[in-house]
C-alpha cells in the first residue's frame, strides 16, 4: 500500500456531522458555480451510444469522471469534480451511462456496476483525440467500474492511463447491496429502486420481451431487481452471478498504475467487506484511505473557492501521477 506523506485527512464541518447528514446535505443543497459543458454523443462498438459532457482547458491531460447509481453528469459531485480540474487547466469528460443521459439508449440493455466496456469506449475516444495522459475518477458505482476496469486491464492497460481514483466504492457488490437494503438505509434503497423500475418500464416499450413487467410491482428491494432485470439482461445468471463477476474487489490485486481508494468509515452504504485493507496492503500501487467522516460521496467543505475535500484530494493525486 502506498501513501502520500503528510496529506491532510478529511475534517467534517463541525455542525454537520453524522453518516446520513454528511451523505444527504451535499446532494440536496450543493450548487457548484456554474460551468457549462459541451455535449458530445459517441457511438459504442455494439451500435449504441454514450453521451458525454466536455469541459475543455486545451490541455494534453484528460480526466474522465464516472457517476454513481442512478446519477448522471449533471450531479453536483460530478460538476464539483469537473470544476476543480478545469480551474487547474486539465480537460474533463463527465460521461453518462447508457440510459442515464438526456436520451434513452437504443440497445436492449442499460448499465450496470461492472460495465467497464463502456468506460473503455470513452477512454479509447480520449486516446484517439490525442490525449497522452488520462486519469480516471469514479464515485460509488462509478468507482467500482473504474477500479474493475484498471484491474482487469492489469499490465496490458493503455500507457496513456496514468492513475485511477474511487470515492465511496462498494468494491463488494453483494455485501453492499445487503447493507443498503437494511432498515436504516431503506429510504435510499427505495429511491434507487423507484428510479430503476421507471427505466425498466421505459425499456419495456422498446423491448417488451427483454424487459417483461409482469411481477415488477412485487419487486421490493435492489437484490430482487438485479435478480430479475440487471443480471439476466446483461448476460448474468442472476443477481449473485452479476455481483460475483462485477465486483472490483476481485480485480484490485491486479492494478498496475497508481490508484487511490477513499471510503469513509461512516459511509452508511458500505459494509466491512468494502474496506479491502488486506488487498491494498499487498499492492504498492494502491493508496487506500479511510477517513473517519465523509459519509457516502460527501466530504463537504465550506471555503471561499467552493471545492470539497474529495476534489482537492483527487487533484493532488493526479498531480502526483503527472510528475
Amino acid at each position: 500500500m502506498a501513501f502520500i506523506p503528510n496529506y491532510a485527512p478529511y475534517q467534517p464541518v463541525p455542525f454537520l456531522r453524522g453518516e446520513h447528514i454528511e451523505t444527504i446535505i451535499p446532494g440536496l443543497f450543493r450548487k457548484p458555480k456554474d460551468i457549462t459543458p459541451e455535449y458530445e454523443r459517441i457511438e459504442t462498438p455494439d451500435g449504441d451510444f454514450l453521451e458525454l459532457d466536455w469541459y475543455r482547458a486545451k490541455s494534453p491531460n484528460l480526466v474522465i469522471i464516472s457517476h454513481g447509481l442512478e446519477g448522471d453528469s449533471s450531479r453536483a459531485y460530478m460538476k464539483g469534480m469537473a470544476k476543480i480540474f478545469i480551474d487547474n487547466g486539465i480537460d474533463v469528460i463527465s460521461w453518462n451511462y447508457r440510459g442515464c443521459g438526456p436520451e434513452l439508449n437504443k440497445k436492449p440493455i442499460l448499465y450496470h456496476s461492472g460495465a467497464s466496456y463502456d468506460l473503455d469506449t470513452v477512454v479509447k475516444h480520449g486516446i484517439k483525440i490525442g490525449y497522452k495522459s488520462i486519469h480516471l475518477i469514479g464515485f460509488s458505482l462509478g468507482g467500482n467500474i473504474t477500479l474493475k476496469y484498471v484491474g482487469e486491464q492489469a499490465s496490458s492497460i493503455y500507457h496513456e492511463i496514468k492513475s485511477a481514483i474511487g470515492f465511496s466504492v462498494p468494491v463488494d457488490l453483494a455485501a453492499g447491496c445487503i447493507k443498503i437494503s437494511k432498515p436504516g438505509n431503506r429510504l435510499y434503497a427505495l429511491r434507487f429502486l423507484r428510479n430503476l423500475k421507471k427505466k425498466a418500464q421505459l425499456k419495456h416499450q422498446q423491448f417488451p420481451d427483454k424487459f417483461p413487467l409482469n411481477g415488477i410491482d412485487k419487486i421490493n428491494d435492489l437484490w430482487a431487481f438485479d435478480d430479475v432485470y440487471t443480471g439476466p439482461v446483461h448476460g448474468f445468471k442472476n443477481a449473485q452471478d452479476y455481483y460475483n463477476k462485477s465486483s472490483s474487489i476481485s480485480f484490485l490485486e491486479n492494478i498496475t498504475i497508481p490508484a487511490l481508494i477513499v471510503n469513509a468509515k461512516n459511509d452508511p452504504f458500505l459494509p466491512d467487506e468494502c474496506y479491502p485493507y488486506e488487498i491494498a496492503n499487498k499492492n504498492d500501487n494502491i493508496t487506500f484511505e479511510t477517513p473517519k467522516h465523509g459519509g457516502h460521496v460527501g466530504f463537504m467543505s465550506f471555503n471561499n473557492n467552493g471545492y470539497y475535500w474529495s476534489e482537492k484530494r483527487a487533484l493532488d493525486f493526479v498531480k502526483e501521477a503527472l510528475k
